[in-house]
């Protein structure tokens, strides 16, 4: 994934010194591809670059990078020979160390790209590497993790899909536990009572207000899932819906459910093209019925539109939706 300056400021937050894991370079197989990175401090991690030996090893040299080694560190590793891990291929890692003050001070010549030297015996940066920098900043296609002579340059995490969930009963609490650790999406919950709020996880935030009103501040782009406890609730909510932009809009029910709610938006003076931009029932009926096995259904279905490795915001079309 991009590098994620707000997580990264969270984490050094909550926890002070803070070491940055990630895979610059894989030849062959690995674990995880290039790009992927986690967190380590003292007493505790996030993420994950693929575990194994070499998650291991490179929580060892974080470790002693915490305790006052250097502030960054390159490593080349065989994964075969020098770990012991049958994936075979080679990895190079960077570690690198943050505090408020680094967190402060990362430079922001580039809006969308993190550039920045992580061998301490590299040379200037060359005129061609610039050049190219300059020429993916702003692009259309986000760049990926590139090092080259000793600088490294990532991709800036992008504000990531919002995505709403109305109700928070057994299948939406259950939905936004799923959700909530896939960095490409940041997680609304939302409901009127209160107590079905309490004890959120990491990264999601909950509305404790009329339904409706997430619906109303939520983004162009966001997607949608309606899942209130009430029929009534839940058609008001997809007549608001559909007259307003959104990425996806989902429905908990069943067929009949939704052929009643498709007579009833009819003669709400929405047009079938207009209806169909909704989709009911979500998830995957092979799942079964239970609200974990629901929840995952529909996770599984969100996950497959939207682009898991890169920033890049799509729009579902309706064939993509009901497929």
């Amino acid at each position: 994934m991009p590098f994620d300056r707000a997580a990264l400021a969270q984490a050094v937050a909550a926890h002070g010194t803070v070491a940055r894991v990630v895979l610059v370079q894989v030849k062959g197989s690995a674990p995880r591809p290039a790009g992927t990175s986690m967190l380590v401090w003292a007493g505790g991690a996030s993420g994950t670059i693929g575990g194994g030996q070499l998650e291991l090893q490179s929580m060892r040299d974080a470790a002693a990078m915490l305790a006052g080694g250097p502030r960054s560190k390159l490593t080349r590793a065989a994964l075969g020979p020098a770990m012991n891990q049958c994936c075979g291929g080679a990895v190079t890692v960077v570690t690198e160390r943050f505090d408020a003050a680094t967190v402060e001070a990362l430079p922001d010549t580039y809006p969308d790209i993190y550039l920045r030297a992580v061998d301490p015996a590299a040379p200037p940066l060359a005129d061609s590497f610039r050049a190219k920098i300059d020429r993916a900043s702003g692009g259309t296609t986000p760049l990926a993790i590139t090092l080259h002579g000793g600088w490294l340059a990532e991709p800036l995490w992008q504000p990531s899909r919002q995505v709403v969930i109305h109700g928070a009963g057994h299948v939406g609490s259950a939905l936004a536990r799923i959700l909530a650790p896939l960095p490409q999406f940041r997680v609304i919950l939302a409901d009127p009572r209160p107590l079905y709020l309490d004890d959120l996880p990491a990264g999601v935030s909950g509305v404790d207000a009329p339904w409706g009103a997430a619906l109303h501040s939520a983004e162009d782009d966001a997607a949608h899932f309606i899942m209130t406890p009430a029929h009534d609730d839940d058609l008001d909510l997809c007549h608001r819906l559909l007259q307003r932009d959104f990425a996806f809009g989902g429905l908990i029910g069943s067929d009949t459910k939704w052929a009643r709610f498709r007579s009833r938006l009819a003669a709400l003076g929405h047009a079938p093209e207009q209806i169909a931009r909704i989709t009911c029932p979500i998830g995957a009926r092979q799942f079964g019925k239970h609200p974990q096995a629901i929840a995952l259904g529909v996770a599984t279905q969100l996950l497959q539109f939207e682009p898991a490795r890169t920033n890049k915001k799509v729009r579902l079309t309706q064939k993509e939706r009901c497929a």
